[in-house]
């Protein structure tokens, strides 16, 4: 039988934990759907999130930062009406905010991979947690990277949000040591 981290329960749970998770990224348009849908979870399951996440990129230009940033107060109120996303007005609206930023970045570093790397000295953290539990919800790193972002006018982007950000983009290694994913996450490169 396979281990895997206890909180991958679900089909889609499973299938992002054992392709996903945890994987170094560093892929700016990646980065930006992590950061949408990252900022959607507040308060949610990431098993919501995932059952949305198609109708995030059908609605949301597939994820292009250069297009949610022009969107409008008419495509805002389209968006809102549509129950593929989470239909949440300040969330929604912070999507548009981010892209203005998340471009911001990428014009000032030459790209968000440049920049988001800095947090963790430009490798992953590998962590030897045995249980779930043990995982903190933020860390030095994320507050920093969370202060930064704040700053530079990223909303949704507390601390705690920051982290599971890092763990999605591989800056962290949160596998458990028993998870048939902690050694192979270390030997992954995504693109």
């Amino acid at each position: 039988m396979v281990r895997r981290c206890e909180w991958a329960k679900g089909e889609l749970d499973i299938v992002y934990h054992d392709t996903e998770w945890g994987v170094p990224l560093h892929d700016d348009p990646t980065f930006f759907e992590y950061l949408i849908l990252d900022g959607a979870q507040a308060g949610l399951s990431w098993s919501t999130i995932l059952k949305k996440r198609e109708g995030y990129r059908d609605l949301f230009d597939n994820f292009d930062a250069k297009k949610v940033a022009r969107y409008d107060t008419r495509k805002i109120e389209k968006l809102l009406q549509d129950a593929r996303i989470i239909r949440n007005r300040l969330k929604v609206e912070s999507a548009v905010k981010n892209a203005k930023a998340f471009l911001a970045v990428q014009a000032e570093f030459g790209s968000f991979d440049a920049y988001i790397w800095q947090f963790v000295g430009g490798k992953p953290i590998v962590n030897q947690w045995n249980t779930l539990r043990e995982i903190p919800a933020r860390t030095p790193e994320s507050d920093a990277m969370s202060k930064d972002m704040k700053k530079r006018g990223f909303n949704f982007v507390g601390s705690t949000i920051c982290y599971a950000f890092m763990q999605a983009a591989g800056m962290v290694n949160d596998h458990t040591v028993d998870c048939f994913r902690h050694g192979q996450v270390l030997r992954a490169r995504r693109k």
